[in-house]
């Protein structure tokens, strides 16, 4: 919207007194709630000065006298067999997906990730990870073998045989 530069006195003046009542306002509203609140932020100041010091925890008691190193001891059993990660290795050949094409066309990241989907969790890690796999971990298994029973009830149809009016009485229908 266009400034008006021709303003004759009458617009002047309600200009300048909107804008004096404007400030009277302003005036009035920090003489009333000015002094709480001030009176509120002066009684937080050390609060917030102490909130922005480094915390500082008591010192701890010193250690005990050094005690011998033994070597560590190497694990035994089915844990001892078990690389370092979590993740079984992936395929060369999905692999070999991250570096064909780009993720906007559908390649490269996307399709390996896609790839990497499909296979259950028991072929991505070597053990469960979190509780979580324990739900779904080895079901494919169980599903495989498993033939659900012929069903009991057989629906031939939704409607009725007879018509939806067939039980009514001859003296319910409206003449």
């Amino acid at each position: 919207m266009a400034r008006q530069l021709s303003m004759d006195t009458r617009e002047q003046d309600f200009w300048k007194e909107a804008f004096l009542k404007e400030l009277l306002l302003r005036v009035r509203w920090r003489q009333r709630y000015g002094g709480p609140i001030k009176a509120r932020q002066e009684q937080l100041r050390p609060r917030r000065q102490a909130a922005e010091q480094p915390l500082k925890l008591p010192a701890l008691p010193p250690a005990p006298g050094p005690q011998p190193q033994k070597p560590p001891e190497e694990p035994a059993g089915p844990a001892a067999s078990l690389p370092a990660t979590e993740m079984k290795p992936v395929a060369p050949k999905v692999q070999q997906l991250l570096y064909q094409g780009i993720s906007h066309d559908g390649e490269g990241r996307q399709r390996y990730l896609q790839r990497r989907a499909r296979s259950p969790p028991e072929a991505k890690y070597y053990s469960p990870v979190t509780t979580n796999f324990l739900y779904g971990w080895r079901l494919g298994d169980v599903t495989r073998g498993y033939a659900p029973p012929a069903p009991k009830c057989r629906i031939e149809s939704f409607f009725r045989k007879n018509g939806a009016f067939s039980l009514l009485d001859p003296r319910d229908v409206a003449v």
